[in-house]
């Protein structure tokens, strides 16, 4: 399978973060958002051909206990399925990164669900041409409603802006989701951003009793591969 990056660091974001993790990237995406953090993943999917073997292998010498399959979008490649078995096989916890717009049955500790809200809908970049496929394929209420009945899951949402707050109401009425296992973290991709959008969402999060996320990694290290 065709993978982007593989390496050991932190969980950044969501109810695990802070866990030493390592983390598999696959390169590739049926989405296109105007503000992905990991463009060379979808607007420009680069990476090397890996077997699943060579992948363990990598997973082991780590001496990780939790494992991360992340993207991109894992969830639209059938060798995901695999991965996940020898990874079982390994005895790490396994969490899924996803925006749960696929389903694929395979072993996973924690479903870790990104719905697109509209604020990632590519409406100009790159003349507009994704948008109206980003649109049409963001929001999947079967598929998501699948995936939170059958794995524990936690669900991330991207906030931009303060009214993003009422599509994420709307689409937790749909799922009829648990809240207590709804994450808010701020959109950015510089340390900047993310504080001063930070600061007015822990007052919604604390007004609505959502749990609130940082991104950690992106105030380690900044907005960098392989961290």
């Amino acid at each position: 399978m065709k993978i982007s990056e593989i390496f050991y660091s932190v969980q950044g974001e969501g109810i695990l973060i802070g866990v030493p993790s390592v983390f598999i990237r696959t390169s590739g995406c049926n989405l296109r958002c105007v503000w992905c953090d990991t463009p060379y993943t979808s607007w420009a999917p680069e990476g090397v051909a890996m077997n699943i073997g060579e992948i363990i292998d990598r997973v082991r010498d780590t001496g990780a206990g939790h494992a991360v399959i992340t993207g991109g979008e894992p969830m639209m490649f059938a060798e995901t399925v695999e991965l996940s078995r020898g990874l079982e096989a390994l005895g790490v916890h396994i969490t899924i990164e996803t925006a749960g717009t696929l389903y694929q049955s395979l072993a996973c500790n924690l479903m870790s669900i990104s719905p697109k809200l509209a604020n990632s809908t590519p409406l100009e970049r790159e003349g507009g041409r994704w948008a109206a496929r980003h649109e049409r394929l963001r929001y999947q209420p079967d598929v998501l409603r699948r995936l939170m009945a059958d794995y524990e899951y936690q669900l991330k949402f991207v906030i931009a802006e303060a009214a993003d707050l009422a599509e994420v109401e709307r689409m937790l009425a749909d799922l009829e989701a648990d809240r207590s296992r709804v994450v808010l973290m701020p959109e950015g991709i510089d340390a900047d951003t993310l504080l001063s959008r930070a600061r007015w969402l822990v007052e919604i999060c604390k007004q609505r009793n959502y749990r609130f996320s940082p991104r950690l990694h992106v105030d380690l290290w900044g907005a960098v591969r392989g961290k």
